[in-house]
C-alpha cells in the first residue's frame, strides 16, 4: 500500500496545484477548517482557484488568506457575512459569487463523490438561486436541478486519523467535511493526531480511508470565529 502519511502541508500538496483548480473545502466557519493546507496553498503561489466551502473565513485566517492575495476567482458558498474583503471583492467585480443554500452545497458534494451527476431539490425555488437552472415538476411540485461537485481537490480537517486515512471528526467539524472528503479527485487531510492502524472503532469512522490519498498532522490555532461573554 502507497504510503499516505507527509510530514508537512506543503509535501501533502506537492504536485496536486495549479492555477485555474477547483477546490472542495471542509469546515464551517472557523470550526473544523483544514488551516495548514490553506495556509500552504497561499505560500503556493496558485491563483484563478474555485472554491466550494460553506463560508471564506474571516479577513486574516481560513479561507480569508486565499482573498487576501486574490489567489480565489469564483467562491460556491452559502455565508459570506464575516469576511469584508470577501463582500469588497464581490461588490467591486473582482470575484465570482455563487450563493448555494447550505443544505444544497452539501449534498451537491455528497453527490459528486457517490457518482450522481445531479439532483432535484425545492429548495431555491422562485429565487435567484434559480435562475437559468432546469425546472421539472413532481407530484405537482416544482423542483430544480443541482449538479453533483467533483472538485480537483478536496481539502479536510479531523480530529483523529491513521496513517491509511480513516478519520473521524469531533462535533461541529463533522459537517462539510465528511461531504467534500468524498468529491475530491484527490483529497488531503490534516488531522489533530495520528492513531495506530486499528484503534479507530471502525463502526465510528466518518470517512473511511478510501477516500484519503494523503494525510498529515497540523498545528492548529482553533480560532474563536465570535467570542460572547456575558459581564460579571
Amino acid at each position: 500500500m502507497a504510503n499516505k502519511l507527509y510530514e508537512n502541508a506543503a509535501s501533502a500538496l506537492d504536485g496536486l496545484l495549479f492555477d485555474g483548480m477547483t477546490i472542495a473545502a471542509g469546515g464551517f466557519g472557523l470550526c473544523g477548517i483544514p488551516e495548514n493546507l490553506i495556509t500552504a496553498i497561499r505560500d503556493s503561489g496558485v491563483k484563478d482557484l474555485t472554491v466550494y466551502s460553506n463560508n471564506a473565513g474571516v479577513d486574516d485566517f481560513g479561507l480569508g488568506l486565499l482573498l487576501q492575495t486574490k489567489q480565489v476567482k469564483k467562491m460556491v458558498s452559502s455565508y459570506v457575512g464575516e469576511n469584508a474583503e470577501f463582500m469588497r471583492q464581490y461588490l467591486s467585480g473582482e470575484l465570482e459569487l455563487e450563493f448555494n443554500p447550505q443544505g444544497t452545497l452539501a449534498e451537491r458534494m455528497r453527490a459528486g463523490g457517490a457518482g450522481i451527476p445531479g439532483f432535484y431539490t425545492k429548495t431555491g425555488v422562485g429565487t435567484l438561486i434559480a435562475e437559468g437552472k432546469e425546472e421539472k415538476v413532481f407530484d405537482g411540485e416544482t423542483y430544480i436541478l443541482e449538479r453533483g461537485i467533483v472538485a480537483d481537490l478536496a481539502i479536510v480537517k479531523a480530529w483523529k486519523g491513521d496513517d491509511h486515512g480513516n478519520l473521524v471528526y469531533r462535533k461541529t467539524a463533522r459537517n462539510f467535511n465528511p461531504m467534500a472528503a468524498t468529491c475530491g479527485k484527490v483529497t488531503v487531510a490534516e488531522v489533530e493526531e495520528i492513531v495506530p492502524l486499528g484503534s479507530l472503532d471502525p463502526d465510528n469512522i466518518h470517512t473511511p480511508s478510501v477516500f484519503v490519498q494523503r494525510i498529515l498532522k497540523g498545528e492548529h490555532e482553533k480560532r474563536i470565529e465570535q467570542r460572547t461573554i456575558r459581564e460579571a
